[in-house]
């Protein structure tokens, strides 16, 4: 049955429960409102390879969720090639804006991977997540908080129950 699957393209539905509430974490209104996020498109963009790389960095020390954690990162990517072809980005340069997003991926999760203090975490919003400009100090202070509480609620949460999609 599997074979039929990838003979017609059908993609694997695992990491849509997870990729979703990603998504739904993503959107809140408080990351633009208090958190002073950007409501544009690279502000919205932001903020979901913020909440995924929550969620990456917390799989990525659990073996059992190597195949799952690609499957969420694979999901990420043909949503936002989705999302470049909706605002009319051509079939010629979309690969290379979903490289450059990629690339932004991988650096955020570097970033709040070596993040290990407020401070730190801090430096790493402001050039990741704020793309540079920082934001007022409670902005800033709520992104952080939010957060470090994602993080922690993320730890206490056991495998299981993320890859299902139940984010805390």
């Amino acid at each position: 049955m599997q074979w039929i699957a990838k003979l017609f393209g059908s993609r694997d539905e695992e990491a849509l429960p997870l990729y979703n509430e990603v998504i739904v974490r993503a959107r809140q209104p408080h990351w633009y409102e208090a958190g002073g996020v950007p409501d544009t498109i690279d502000g919205r963009f932001d903020m979901v390879a913020t909440v995924l790389s929550f969620v990456l960095l917390r799989l990525e020390g659990d073996p059992v969720a190597a195949g799952p954690s690609a499957k969420l990162t694979e999901r990420f990517v043909d949503d936002m090639d989705g999302q470049l072809r909706e605002i009319g980005i051509g079939d010629i340069v979309v690969g290379k804006h979903i490289g450059k997003m990629m690339s932004m991926l991988g650096g955020r999760l570097g970033a709040f991977r070596d993040a290990t203090t407020p401070a730190e975490l801090d430096a790493a919003l402001v050039r990741n997540l704020y793309r540079g400009a920082a934001p007022d100090a409670a902005a800033l202070a709520h992104a952080r908080d939010s957060l470090l509480a994602l993080r922690e609620s993320l730890a206490a949460t056991p495998t299981g129950a993320l890859l299902a999609g139940q984010l805390p």
